[in-house]
C-alpha cells in the first residue's frame, strides 16, 4: 500500500459513515477511557458539534458483556463506537439502530450490517499503523474536509497508543503528510532528557523509569549536582554541554539497569509539535490519559475539544495521575513480580493504573524474556492487562489471542493487540486464568 493514499474500501466505508450521521439529529458516542479513546471521542464530538448534531459521549474502561448490555439498551437511533468494538461485531450487527464502529484492535470478523472501519480489514496493522484516533479523524474529514485541524488531536491518540515510537507507519503517515503540508504539525528531535522542569519531571519519569532517580529526590539532586546543573533549571534552558552531560548520565544509568539500546532509541524518539495547542502530541495525550484514568473522562473530552478551562483542569489532574503512577511503580519495585515459567505478573488491586504500570514493568523492572501481566481484583470482575516486547512477538507471542483464550477459559473475555492486550474474568478464578495463560504462552513460544 502507498502510505500516502487511503485504501478505496476504507474510503467507501468512511463515506457511508458520514452519510449515516447526516441522517440523524442525535448520536450516542461510546469510546475507551485512555488517551487514544478520549482523543477519538473528542474528534468525533467536535465533528458532530460542527455539523450541528446533538450528541452524548460515554467512556468505558473496556467493552465487556456488562457494557455491551448498556449499548443494547441505548434508545438512540445512531451509535458511534470508537477505539472499541472489534470483539463484539456480531452483537453490534444484531442491533436495530445505525451503528458505526471505528476501531483498530484485532479484527475477528467482518460486519454484515453495521458500518465498520478497522485498519486490519484493509491489510494494515492496527497495532502500529492506525489507532482509534486515526480512524476517528479519517471519519471526521469524510464528514467535512474543514476538519483537518483535528489531526492535532489525532496525534495525541497516536502518541498515547505509542504508534510513533519506531517511526510512523501506514495510515498515520497519511495523517502526518497532510498535517505537515497544512502546517498543523512539525517534527522535533527527541531526547532522553524529559521536557519541563528537571527536578519535577525526573521525579515523575516513568518513560524511562530510571533506578535511583525516578521517585527519588535525593537521587535527582545527586544526578544534577554531578553535572553542575542547577536544580531550578528547565530542559529548554540547558546549554549544549549540559544537555550532553545529563543525557550521557541518564544513558549510563539505563545501561546499568539493563535497558536495551533499542529501548533508549525509542525513548529519544521524535516529538510532534501541535501548532494550535502550544504543546506536543505526547503531552496532550498524557493530559487526556490522566483524566480518563482518574475517572474524569468528561473533562478529558472537553479538553480534547479545545475547552481552555478543561485543559487547565486536565493539567492539574495529570500531575495527580503521574504522582500516583510513580508511587505504584515504586511499590511494585519494592515487592517485585511473581514469576511463573513463561509469564511474570503482579497484583495491582491496591495500586491502580494497571495497564500503565504493566508497560513500565515490562520495559524497566521485570524480565524482558517473559510477557508481563497486571491483575486488578478490586471489583468482582478482575481487570487484566498484558504487555510484551517486539522481541517476544518475533518469538511467537500474541497477547491478544492468549488473553482471549485464557480469560475465556474461566468465563471472561479478552483481546486487543499482540503486544498490548487486556481482558476481564471473575476475580475468584484469576489464579486459574494465569495458570492457563502460562501454558498458552508456552505453546505460542513452541517450548
Amino acid at each position: 500500500m502507498d502510505d500516502t493514499v487511503l485504501p478505496s474500501k476504507l474510503l467507501t466505508t468512511l463515506s457511508q459513515a458520514a452519510d449515516i450521521i447526516r441522517g440523524h439529529d442525535f448520536i450516542q458516542v461510546y469510546s475507551h477511557y485512555d488517551a487514544d479513546g478520549i482523543s477519538s471521542a473528542s474528534i468525533i464530538a467536535k465533528t458532530l458539534l460542527r455539523a450541528g448534531k446533538e450528541f452524548r459521549v460515554t467512556l468505558f474502561t473496556s467493552l465487556n458483556d456488562r457494557n455491551m448490555e448498556i449499548i443494547k439498551q441505548t434508545p438512540a437511533e445512531c451509535i458511534i463506537i470508537s477505539d472499541l468494538g472489534a470483539s463484539y461485531i456480531e452483537q453490534l450487527d444484531a442491533l436495530e439502530c445505525d451503528v458505526i464502529v471505528l476501531d483498530h484492535h484485532t479484527a475477528e470478523r467482518q460486519a454484515k450490517r453495521i458500518c465498520y472501519a478497522n485498519p486490519h480489514l484493509y491489510g494494515i496493522d492496527g497495532m502500529t499503523s492506525g489507532c482509534g484516533a486515526t480512524m476517528s479523524f479519517l471519519f471526521s474529514i469524510s464528514v467535512d474536509k474543514k476538519n483537518w485541524d483535528l489531526v492535532q488531536v489525532a496525534f495525541a491518540g497516536i502518541a498515547g497508543d505509542r504508534q510513533h515510537i519506531n517511526g510512523l507507519k501506514g495510515l498515520n503517515i497519511y495523517l502526518y503528510e497532510g498535517a505537515l503540508k497544512k502546517g498543523y504539525i512539525k517534527a522535533a528531535e527527541g531526547s532522553l532528557i524529559p521536557s519541563g522542569q528537571l527536578v519535577s519531571e525526573l521525579y515523575l519519569s516513568t518513560d524511562p523509569y530510571i533506578n535511583g532517580v525516578s521517585g527519588d529526590a535525593e537521587g535527582i539532586a545527586e544526578l544534577l549536582d554531578s553535572t553542575g546543573i542547577g536544580r531550578e533549571k528547565y530542559s529548554k534552558d540547558l546549554t549544549e554541554n549540559e544537555r550532553r552531560k545529563l543525557s550521557s548520565l541518564i544513558a549510563l544509568k539505563l545501561t546499568e539497569q539493563g535497558t536495551p539500546m533499542q529501548t533508549m532509541f525509542e525513548i529519544s524518539r521524535v516529538r510532534y509539535q501541535l501548532r494550535d495547542w502550544n504543546t506536543d502530541a505526547e503531552t496532550l495525550g498524557s493530559l487526556l490519559n490522566g483524566c480518563g484514568r482518574l475517572g474524569l473522562g468528561g473533562v478529558g473530552v472537553s479538553a480534547g475539544m479545545g475547552d481552555a478551562k478543561s485543559l487547565s483542569e486536565a493539567a492539574e489532574y495529570e500531575n495527580t495521575a503521574r504522582t500516583q503512577i510513580i508511587e505504584s511503580v515504586l511499590s511494585l519495585k519494592r515487592s517485585g513480580l511473581n514469576q511463573m515459567k513463561n509469564i511474570q505478573w503482579f497484583d495491582s488491586s491496591d495500586l491502580g493504573f494497571t495497564g500503565m504500570v504493566c508497560g513500565i514493568a515490562m520495559n524497566f523492572i521485570g524480565s524482558r524474556s517473559k510477557p508481563t501481566i497486571g491483575v486488578n481484583r478490586s471489583e468482582d470482575i478482575a481487570k487484566i492487562s498484558g504487555r510484551a516486547t517486539f522481541d517476544l512477538l518475533d518469538s511467537g507471542v500474541d497477547l491478544s489471542a492468549a488473553l482471549k483464550e485464557a480469560c475465556g477459559s474461566v468465563g471472561g473475555t479478552g483481546g486487543g493487540h499482540r503486544i498490548a492486550s487486556g481482558g476481564s474474568c471473575p476475580k475468584e478464578r484469576c489464579e486459574e486464568m494465569l495458570s492457563n495463560l502460562d501454558k498458552i504462552i508456552e505453546r505460542q513460544l513452541g517450548l
